[in-house]
């Protein structure tokens, strides 16, 4: 059965365009791996702001994570778009991982249903703060503390991953909630 999870969910990542900080163009930009559940740039970059368009899974996602996240070596930005049971509001997990370090979680409720349109999701990432953005409206702000010995992704270039991926061990209720297969394939719309 957890073969078969993980191809119902990698082969329903349905991408338009994924997120760069310049025009992006989805063919020549990415590189998609889908035995892998993910799409990601070609290109690393060292800071920048990433700019993606997303619509989520509709009704019954419970257990399923669609992601949109940047990584290189041990440093890694996210945002973790968690499934729910329908007419559950989407709760939304970021986290910064620095020199594999991560522990620096915050999960918030969208104000709006994310899967009856797009909505742009942002990370805005330099030398002294990450801001998590949605649709131009700063949700979170992680500021460089590295003076008192908080360790901050600054060294690493990263790239841009998108995913789907079944987490039903945690993702819904803290795993009470597991992914319902009869209601695969649960799909998830990319663009830029």
């Amino acid at each position: 059965m957890a073969n078969l999870a993980v191809a119902a969910v990698s082969v329903v990542v349905l991408m338009a365009c994924l997120a760069a900080p310049s025009a992006a163009n989805f063919y020549r930009d990415t590189q998609t791996t889908f035995g892998n559940d993910r799409v990601k740039s070609k290109k690393e970059y060292l800071f920048g702001r990433f700019d993606l368009q997303l619509k989520l899974v509709p009704d019954n996602s419970a257990g399923t994570v669609t992601t949109f996240y940047v990584r290189g070596g041990h440093d890694e930005i996210d945002f973790e778009f968690l499934g729910n049971a329908s007419g559950l509001p989407y709760t939304i997990h970021t986290n910064v991982f620095a020199q594999g370090k991560g522990n620096k979680e915050q999960q918030f409720r969208l104000w709006f249903d994310p899967t009856a349109a797009f909505h742009t999701y942002s990370i805005v990432w330099n030398p002294n703060r990450i801001i998590f953005m949605v649709d131009n409206s700063p949700m979170r702000v992680f500021n460089n503390h590295e003076a008192i010995g908080i360790p901050f992704p600054k060294n690493q270039a990263m790239r841009v991953y998108c995913s789907l991926w079944n987490a039903d061990d945690w993702a819904t209720q803290g795993g009470r909630v597991k992914t319902d297969w009869t209601k695969a394939p649960f799909v998830a719309f990319y663009r830029n």
